[in-house]
């Protein structure tokens, strides 16, 4: 698929024309700097009508500060106008949007907020947020909102961070309705709002689409260089196994023989 795209300007078209908004590279590019489109998906969502966007960027990435700690990259990163951060994914699959990702997403979050000498009590916020496709949790509610209580007292634990889960197979008569509507539309002309409408016009209808061209090919070689990556792995891997074997040593001993480096070697230990 990825030598097709990169080859075949048809294949890159039709991709484009295929994709909507729970496509993270359609919705990124949409909400980047979209400060009125970002309002308005987080007063929905959220049910708010005092949300005021003061910055928003789309594919941000965190760099983990422990060495071979995950990164992420984070679809959607916004700031409203009391220092409250908002982190917005979108995902096709259940499994990008396990529970365990959204407390991974808010500990990478908070722990960029508090900048150093400042008291606990100033942090900000934070709301993880994830358009999901599909039901993943199958109760048939357009929205899932999470948070902390005291067992004991059912009352709420107020320690500011809010996850929420937003059921993209939901159909109602209604503004999350609409919304999800809008986020399954792959022409604009089919969009409710206007917000979300202009977006997408422009980076799969006008000046646009190039950009969204350029990223769909980038893509399709970063994937064909990750397959390369991994399958030069696995053959080092049989390799090392199959020296081991017959001349009866040791892993060390079988790597040194073949000239790996001290960095494949570190990748390599691990799946021995």
């Amino acid at each position: 698929m990825e030598e097709k795209i990169k080859k075949n300007e048809k294949t890159v078209e039709q991709i484009i024309d295929d994709m909507n908004l729970f496509d993270d590279d359609l919705m990124s590019v949409v909400f980047d700097k979209n400060k009125e489109a970002t309002e308005l998906l987080l007063k929905i969502i959220l049910k708010r009508n005092d949300i005021k966007v003061i910055e928003v960027v789309g594919q941000r990435e965190f760099k983990n500060s422990i060495i071979g700690g995950r990164n992420i990259r984070l679809d959607i990163l916004a700031e409203d106008n009391k220092g409250k951060n908002y982190n917005i994914e979108v995902q096709r699959q259940a499994a990008g949007a396990h529970i365990r990702r959204a407390r991974f997403h808010s500990s990478m979050l908070d722990s960029r907020m508090l900048k150093a000498k400042k008291e606990f009590s100033e942090l900000q916020d934070s709301y993880i947020v994830f358009i999901t496709e599909k039901d993943i949790f199958g109760y048939g509610l357009p929205i899932y909102t999470v948070n902390r209580y005291f067992e004991e007292t059912d009352q709420i634990f107020d320690d500011g961070s809010h996850i929420v889960y937003v059921n993209g197979s939901y159909k109602g008569d209604d503004a999350i309705g609409r919304l999800i509507h809008d986020f399954g539309c792959k022409k604009s002309k089919d969009i409710f709002y206007s917000e979300l409408a202009k977006g997408v016009k422009h980076f799969k209808e006008e000046g646009g689409r190039k950009i969204m061209c350029e990223a769909v090919e980038k893509y399709a070689e970063q994937r064909a260089e990750q397959r390369a990556e991994v399958v030069r792995m696995d053959n080092l891997l049989d390799s090392i196994k199959k020296l081991m074997i017959n001349l009866k040593i040791g892993e060390e001993q079988a790597m040194e023989l073949l000239e790996i480096s001290e960095q494949d070697k570190e990748v390599l230990l691990k799946r021995l």
